[in-house]
C-alpha cells in the first residue's frame, strides 16, 4: 500500500490510529489521529464503528500491525497497517466516526 493509497482512504473519511504509548504520542503524531496504545485496543473495540476504515501507526510499523491483527480478528475489515506514523508525512485527518 501506499502512501497516495492511504491519503485517498484518509479523503474518503479513516479514521487514524496512532498505537503508541502517550508519551510517545506527545513528541510527535498526525494531527487528527487518534491516540489508542496498543495494550487498549481491545477495550477501545466497544465504541469503534466496524464500518469506517481505519489505518493503525505507530514507531515502525510493528505495534500497527499487532493492532491491525486485532481488529480484523474481532470483525473489522477495512483495516490498513500506516506503520510509521512519520512516514505518513504531514497528513491531516478530519473527524473520526465512534458509536
Amino acid at each position: 500500500m501506499t502512501n497516495k493509497d492511504l491519503e485517498n482512504i484518509i479523503a474518503d473519511g479513516a479514521l487514524i490510529i496512532d498505537v503508541r504509548t502517550p508519551e510517545e504520542y506527545k513528541v510527535g503524531h498526525i494531527n487528527g489521529s487518534l491516540n489508542i496504545p496498543l495494550r487498549d485496543i481491545v477495550d477501545a473495540m466497544t465504541w469503534l464503528l466496524k464500518d469506517v476504515s481505519i489505518i493503525t501507526v505507530c514507531a515502525s510499523g510493528m505495534r500497527s500491525e499487532q493492532a491491525k491483527a486485532m481488529l480484523e480478528v474481532n470483525g473489522f475489515v477495512k483495516v490498513y497497517n500506516g506503520g510509521s506514523w512519520s512516514s505518513l508525512g504531514k497528513m491531516n485527518v478530519g473527524v473520526c466516526k465512534i458509536k
